[in-house]
């Protein structure tokens, strides 16, 4: 997965490097407002794209005393970073540029340049949109979009396929904006084509912070990983019951297991202890993302269950 999820973030950084160059060049050329907002929106997905692949390199890095689960989590981070500064960079430079340019509109200037940098910017960005679709449907199997969006635990992934159909959107309204600016001679369409922009990108931050929010602050493993946990604890004959399972991604590819086990009575600690190694063995070979397992010894506890929402 983390060899996927590089491959979608350089294709997108080397993209919008070369795009984000162009739209600027444009708009210096035409004075666009709705180019000047594409100009920097694929200025903040280049840096983004930096920002994800620093995360996912900090998250290779050994545990240590300090961290002593490591640093998978820097991934998670670095994610609600990106969405931070496309709202706060990419959105609200766009809405300030719209508004100004609304409220003192100006004449677009070689109107054709424009056009060029858009089309090309379309085939650009659609090759790197592509990419990223390509390799997120590989990733979410048969879960639906928004599911596979929710329940993935690598968010570098959806991220980069987020930015991309930001930007492809992105394009088409400023193409809009542009041609009704010159088809009408009413120079605003400009400028709310920006703040259009503005609004897009304010809309994909919101719904990035989210997504990415419960996995930074801890969020449990899929139900079914759960559900797997919980069978080959209670398959042990010397357990008489699993009261929970708890679970905590510390990492897209890393899952912490705390589990409460009722043993057999007639058990003694050396045998308590044999179990408890074969048991965490046979979870990590059944599911290798499962790094630590933690068992307590405890007696059947009647609780309510934790919904697990993913």
């Amino acid at each position: 997965m983390a060899g996927s999820s590089k491959k979608v973030i350089y294709a997108a950084l080397i993209g919008n490097s070369l795009i984000a160059v162009t739209k600027f060049t444009a708009a210096a050329f035409t004075g666009s407002s709705a180019m000047l907002s594409e100009g920097i929106h694929s200025l903040v997905d280049t840096g983004n794209q930096v920002l994800l692949l620093h995360g996912i390199r900090k998250s290779k890095q050994p545990a240590d005393a300090r961290f002593p689960f490591g640093h998978g989590k820097e991934v998670y981070f670095w994610s609600f970073v990106v969405a931070i500064l496309i709202f706060a960079v990419g959105a609200g430079v766009s809405l300030y540029e719209g508004i100004h340019r609304v409220i003192d509109p100006r004449p677009i200037q070689n109107p054709v340049v424009n056009y060029v940098v858009l089309g090309l910017a379309m085939v650009f960005e659609g090759f790197a949109w592509f990419f990223a679709w390509t390799e997120f449907t590989k990733a979410k199997g048969k879960w639906g979009f928004i599911e596979a969006v929710q329940r993935g635990k690598d968010p570098s992934m959806f991220v980069v396929l987020f930015e991309d159909s930001a930007a492809m959107l992105g394009l088409l309204v400023a193409l809009v904006g542009i041609a009704l600016a010159q088809a009408t001679g009413l120079l605003w369409f400009d400028g709310a084509a920006s703040i259009v922009i503005g609004l897009i990108l304010g809309g994909t931050a919101v719904w990035l912070a989210y997504e990415t929010k419960g996995l930074l602050i801890g969020e449990s493993a899929n139900r079914h990983v759960v559900e797997q946990i919980r069978q080959i604890a209670s398959a042990h004959g010397a357990v008489n019951s699993v009261n929970e399972v708890l679970t905590m991604h510390m990492g897209p590819e890393f899952i912490l297991v705390n589990l409460s086990v009722d043993f057999a009575d007639n058990l003694n600690a050396g045998e308590i202890e044999r179990v408890i190694a074969h048991m965490d063995r046979e979870i990590k070979q059944v599911l290798p993302n499962v790094k630590r397992v933690f068992v307590e010894a405890e007696a059947r506890l009647h609780i309510d269950p934790v919904p697990n929402h993913r």
